[in-house]
């Protein structure tokens, strides 16, 4: 009761803050099992893992939210989002077996960047100059970490890339069932959907997991949810703009864990094009924040 009090006199920006500490060490934690594991385990088998405990973690609240949740108007969009979310995790599990950590979570950084692109090409979405300035800054960022030309870019780095653009697809196609469907709802059908979808990957290199690889399985897929659910809460609490700036400190966790456990020590280049790519996806959430309350602001001066 006590810490609960104390946590409630907390201001909500120290809240939101401690949330996405919390979240981003649950990232790095996560990411340091899944390593550990894939020395073992297949990555097919490691997805179906961090599916089927992250399913068991939320499943408890189901029946506090009530079974008006498994309520959808488009089951169909939603198996779609599954497969893309799916593709993009087997992507990046792939990749963590095999690139430094570090490297891995500065280019994972750059979601935000093919969402930007794709909003505006695919969606027809108003991108204006300073935004599409941020993109190329972001991307620049890419190169710095990636530095063709003076070594050969890993084809595991090609992978995270392909994990965040996939991941950005299926934000643009969720951003369209929220005008329908509950965020509960979507994340509901997502665990389903990809735990299921999960199973016949997982049994093409399946290799029932020993005692001790079990709580590192059970870490992977409880920390995901963990800190799914820190990040929600944190952009709940305050605007994203002002929340954005504390998601960097998944670099430095990530690369903490990662000197500790594997002495994987990051390149000069790694940490400046991971600031440089994270600072351009947080000027675009500003300037995508921004855009949306003067578009909300026009529409309720327009209404009589």
């Amino acid at each position: 009761m006590r810490a609960l009090r104390w946590w409630d006199d907390l201001s909500p920006l120290v809240r939101a803050a401690l949330l996405m500490l919390l979240g981003s060490s649950c990232v790095a934690v996560q990411l340091s099992a899944t390593r550990i594991a894939s020395a073992t385990l297949h990555p097919f088998e490691i997805v179906l893992f961090r599916n089927l405990v992250g399913f068991l973690v939320i499943l408890p609240f189901l029946g506090r939210l009530g079974l008006h949740t498994l309520r959808t108007r488009q089951p169909w969009r939603l198996a779609l989002t599954s497969v893309g979310v799916l593709i993009s995790m087997v992507c990046f599990f792939m990749a963590i077996a095999e690139l430094p950590l570090a490297e891995v979570m500065a280019l994972s950084f750059t979601k935000p960047l093919f969402a930007t692109l794709g909003a505006a090409l695919l969606l027809h979405e108003a991108v204006r100059a300073r935004r599409w300035v941020a993109v190329l800054v972001g991307f620049v960022g890419v190169l710095i970490v990636l530095r063709p030309g003076s070594e050969a870019v890993s084809l595991y780095a090609v992978l995270v890339l392909a994990s965040a653009l996939v991941l950005a697809g299926v934000t643009l196609v969720i951003k369209r069932l929220t005008a329908t469907e509950s965020a509960t709802t979507i994340v509901l059908y997502q665990a389903v959907f990809m735990t299921a979808m999960s199973v016949p990957l997982a049994l093409l290199y399946w290799r029932t997991p020993s005692l001790a690889e079990l709580p590192f399985l059970v870490v992977i897929g409880a920390l995901g949810t963990v800190s799914w659910l820190c990040m929600t809460r944190a952009f709940a609490l305050v605007d994203a703009s002002v929340v954005m700036p504390f998601e960097f400190a998944r670099l430095p966790l990530t690369a903490l864990a990662a000197y500790l456990l594997f002495a994987e020590v990051p390149t000069l280049w790694t940490w400046l094009g991971g600031a440089v790519i994270f600072g351009s996806t947080a000027y675009i959430t500003h300037r995508e924040i921004r855009a949306a309350s003067v578009s909300r602001a026009g529409a309720e001066r327009a209404t009589p």
